[in-house]
């Protein structure tokens, strides 16, 4: 079945010329697996339970941003989601909702975390330089493709959970070595892409991403920036559990310390809770909230993937073994779930987007191709700027 809402809301933003701008707070979500989602069947509904395009439902609760990953050949093994194609996709109906846009560069094929930083498979027999040549290339290559769309990412991660480094094993931090020679790979590379998005976009907000939000980071990012590490912003990965009031104090701390510390702000680029008990999830949220909202240091908190629901899980989980991801943060109805209302805040909400600049009604194919009075098929209509509905001719 054709993803409907996804080829709608990619012709309106080629019609729709609006410009997200940085909020001073990133209220935001990653939804990188909401085309995923929708093409298994899967759909968003509102409070009231009416069907919703996912980046519309995103700004009517209150986010103000969203993250998106991007891997390098996902198709290999994984499947053509988080690929350049999907990212732009999922990019454009994010723009045309004037979410601020967060991207999230894996330099995999697949998650890139503290325990796999494994190389795309193009890559695997690269050197080092053919390695910062190929983090350069892509890391342009995508900003340069949003770019052309008039998409401009407030913020770019270069690398994910990065804390022994990327690109294993060219790129892992070699603990059995001391001072400078320990970080040298990671760190050439790390700036390769952080060059990269410079040439590109020399106001993006350039972040590096570590996990353990609680624990004390401020070794990482001395020896990184001691040793040459380049970077914005630090970005933190924050799952609280059990004891999550004493860990939400932790990371609070922490981003204040790290953010006068290097002079940088601090965002949460990811957070989540157990999806088993969404009163319980509302109470950690609500108390993060309140622990960095007023933070100095602190520029904002991204949920991760709350869109699922249902204990959905990606085709290629089953495969690994692997079970559903536990922290979606909707309801069994696919509607936004508690955990989600402490990110709205009536005090900042997002204003509407600018008066567009429109062009006259048009009809395009199914593939986003403008179709004559001939075509045969489906047809998307676009009316006074907005992809208004899918009609069959």
């Amino acid at each position: 079945m054709i993803k409907r809402w996804a080829i709608l809301a990619l012709l309106a933003s080629s019609y729709v010329l609006l410009r997200a701008q940085s909020p001073a707070f990133a209220r935001g979500a990653d939804v990188s697996w909401c085309t995923e989602m929708e093409a298994s069947g899967k759909r968003f509904y509102n409070a009231d339970g009416q069907q919703t395009e996912l980046m519309t439902l995103m700004r009517q609760i209150g986010m103000n941003a969203v993250r998106l990953r991007v891997w390098v050949n996902p198709q290999t093994a994984y499947g053509a989601w988080s690929n350049k194609a999907d990212v732009l996709a999922k990019a454009r109906r994010a723009h045309v909702q004037g979410l601020a846009l967060l991207i999230d560069f894996h330099y995999s094929d697949f998650f890139a975390d503290p325990g796999r930083q494994d190389k795309p498979s193009t890559w695997t027999a690269y050197s080092l330089e053919q390695l910062k040549q190929a983090v350069a290339d892509h890391t342009t290559d995508i900003l340069n493709a949003l770019k052309a769309e008039g998409i401009e990412p407030a913020w770019v991660q270069v690398g994910n959970e990065t804390r022994s480094g990327m690109l294993w094993d060219s790129g892992k931090i070699d603990w059995n070595k001391s001072g400078s020679a320990a970080w040298t790979n990671y760190i050439a590379l790390s700036n390769a892409g952080y060059d990269a998005v410079k040439r590109v976009l020399p106001e993006t907000k350039v972040i590096v991403h570590i996990d353990k939000g609680p624990d004390d980071n401020a070794w990482f990012f001395k020896s990184f920036k001691q040793y040459g590490g380049k970077f914005d912003m630090i970005g933190l990965s924050h799952y609280p559990e059990s004891g999550w009031q004493n860990e939400n104090a932790k990371t609070a701390a922490n981003i204040q310390s790290l953010g006068s510390t290097f002079g940088v702000p601090v965002m949460i680029v990811e957070t989540g809770y157990s999806a088993t008990n969404e009163t319980l999830a509302q109470q950690v949220m609500t108390d993060l909230f309140e622990k960095v909202k007023g933070l100095s240091s602190c520029a904002g908190i991204f949920y991760w993937e709350p869109e699922v629901y249902g204990w959905w899980k990606p085709s290629y989980y089953s495969k690994l073994g692997w079970n559903a991801y536990g922290k979606g943060a909707f309801t069994s109805q696919g509607r936004p779930g508690l955990a989600l209302k402490p990110f709205y805040d009536p005090t900042d909400a997002i204003s509407a987007p600018s008066a567009p600049t429109l062009l006259p009604t048009q009809t395009y194919d199914l593939r986003g191709i403008k179709a004559n009075r001939n075509h045969r098929g489906c047809v998307i209509e676009v009316r006074q700027g907005v992809a208004h509905k899918v009609v069959r001719k």
